[in-house]
């Protein structure tokens, strides 16, 4: 299994932007389908966006359409979620991981998650003024 390490989170006002990193700091991501999750205080894990192995494919969820952004750097290593015009209902932790479970399309995003599943350890994000 890669193991994955999130960076990139912090603290920014309404409106502005951050870019998340997810990196493989051992192996490579280009076998995997990648997905980036969010978990709010008091609420469940969701998965907001994927890429493909081959980067043909990303999904977002609704609430993310338009404002943000995944993509795979070259090194096969890292994949970005640029996030732009945050909300306040964006604050939480961010994780990105890669799982068999993880069903990435263009007409579905989808997770359940299996016993083959790699987390990175997240990065806080918060949005406020």
């Amino acid at each position: 299994q890669v193991q994955l390490v999130e960076s990139g989170g912090g603290l920014v006002q309404p409106g502005g932007s951050l870019r998340l990193s997810c990196t493989a700091s051992s192996g490579t991501l280009d076998y995997y389908s990648v997905g980036w999750f969010r978990q709010a205080p008091g609420k469940a894990r969701e998965v907001v966006s994927c890429i493909s192995a081959s980067a043909a494919i990303v999904n977002y969820v609704e609430s993310v359409k338009g404002r943000w952004t995944i993509t795979r750097a070259s090194d096969a290593k890292t994949v970005y979620l640029n996030m732009k015009y945050l909300r306040p209902e964006d604050t939480a932790v961010y994780f990105c991981a890669t799982d068999p479970g993880l069903t990435c399309t263009a007409d579905n995003i989808y997770y359940r998650r299996t016993q083959f599943a790699s987390w990175g350890q997240g990065t806080q994000v918060t949005i406020s003024s």
